[in-house]
């Protein structure tokens, strides 16, 4: 399983890890090439999935295609059949270790389009309909059959200048990225979009995180911003050019460009595929603003590896003085040391408004009158159903 790890922390992984032997059949040892705080969180836990432990056997078998199509593994239910993208058919496994899930069929599809999923929801053809923001959300909220559930997990949305680190873009001096930061209405994007439920936040590490600092956001003030902008060179505003918000969250690039264009920042809202935004992403193309978030699991020092440092796979720069504290903590074993040199890491991001945050959301979902328990929310690391073989339904 280790070997077969192809994710994004696999080169990671494997320059880290000098060993791996079998000590018995219940036992693995892994040796670092170095001291490793943080090697069990992104073995051990969602924030790689690295250490989802595949059958062998089937898959020498069938093989990675095969596997692919029909996977099996050890979880509440079985694949019964998938159409990628469009519908997978789960059925419960009565023999799951830990208890036997109460649903027989599961069956997931993919809506992209949030008004297609609350008219699913209320015909019932839908029983949970995920990611339900704005407009959608507060029709759930008012309708009596249905209910709306809301959890945390630990997520952050936030304001990404890919050409800061260019120094012939507007973005590279930092009071235009304040002056964007402070031209958005972080509270009145929260009440149209999560109904008022999310936290505000200047930071891209969500609060609840190990060793995250807790960030105020930079107050909503339009006219500093424009003030800062004529500071800049900027006097009427300049063409920021596209701004992109991760799909399917449109309404959220829409109403970003628009506080933007209130202060002279003038853009257009594109569309992308989400895999074509992650591809940019992580290929480091991207230009203009994106709004953008990640509910990926770790820690601050996690968070930080993957966004902030200059190596990280999705950041287009970074500031010598941050990788090397990175690297400090990164072999850091006493926990208050290390804690205080991510805190200063926090402390330069914020100071130099590499991002500008808007708020650690409340994942909102419609509930169908069918549903007893959704299993939304007990897990917190997870915004969807987890554990699976605890949603119920009420009973006839």
């Amino acid at each position: 399983t280790f070997q077969r790890y192809k994710g994004a922390a696999a080169k990671l992984l494997h320059e880290r890890v000098k060993t791996v032997d079998v000590v018995d059949p219940l036992r693995v040892r892994f040796t670092l090439d170095r001291p490793w705080p943080d090697f069990l969180l992104f073995y051990a836990t969602p924030a790689t999935g690295a250490a989802w432990i595949v059958p062998k056997k089937y898959i020498e078998k069938v093989g990675e295609e095969g596997f692919r199509r029909q996977p099996v593994g050890l979880g509440p239910y079985r694949v019964v059949r998938q159409t990628a993208g469009v519908e997978l058919v789960l059925e419960a496994n009565e023999q799951y270790w830990r208890k036997k899930p109460s649903i027989k069929t599961v069956i997931i599809k993919g809506v992209p389009d949030r008004t297609t999923r609350l008219a699913m929801l209320k015909t019932g053809e839908a029983d949970i309909g995920y990611l339900m923001v704005g407009v959608e959300a507060a029709t759930i909220k008012a309708d009596s059959k249905l209910r709306l559930a809301q959890v945390f997990s630990p997520a952050g949305w936030w304001l990404d200048f890919p050409e800061q680190w260019n120094p012939r873009s507007p973005w590279h001096d930092r009071r235009v990225r304040l002056a964007a930061t402070m031209a958005v209405d972080k509270k009145a994007l929260n009440e149209a979009e999560r109904l008022g439920f999310s936290r505000l936040t200047g930071s891209i590490i969500p609060s609840v995180m190990e060793f995250a600092l807790r960030k105020e956001p930079y107050p909503y003030d339009p006219t500093h911003a424009k003030r800062l902008l004529a500071e800049a060179g900027y006097p009427n505003g300049f063409d920021a050019g596209e701004v992109t918000p991760l799909p399917p969250f449109v309404t959220m690039g829409e109403s970003v460009a628009n506080y933007l264009a209130a202060v002279g920042i003038k853009s257009r809202v594109r569309g992308m595929e989400r895999a074509t935004f992650m591809e940019a992403w992580r290929t480091k193309t991207r230009q203009g603003v994106f709004v953008t978030v990640t509910a990926a699991p770790g820690n601050a020092a996690s968070r930080i590896e993957n966004f902030v440092i200059s190596s990280a796979p999705y950041a287009t720069g970074g500031y010598p003085d941050i990788d090397d504290l990175f690297r400090q903590q990164a072999q850091e074993r006493d926990r208050k040391k290390r804690e205080a040199l991510l805190h200063q890491i926090q402390n330069l991001m914020y100071e130099r408004v590499m991002y500008g945050g808007i708020f650690e959301p409340a994942t909102l979902h419609g509930i169908g009158p069918r549903v007893e328990e959704p299993g939304v929310g007990l897990s917190p690391q997870l915004y969807f159903t987890s554990p699976w073989e605890d949603m119920r339904l009420k009973k006839p």
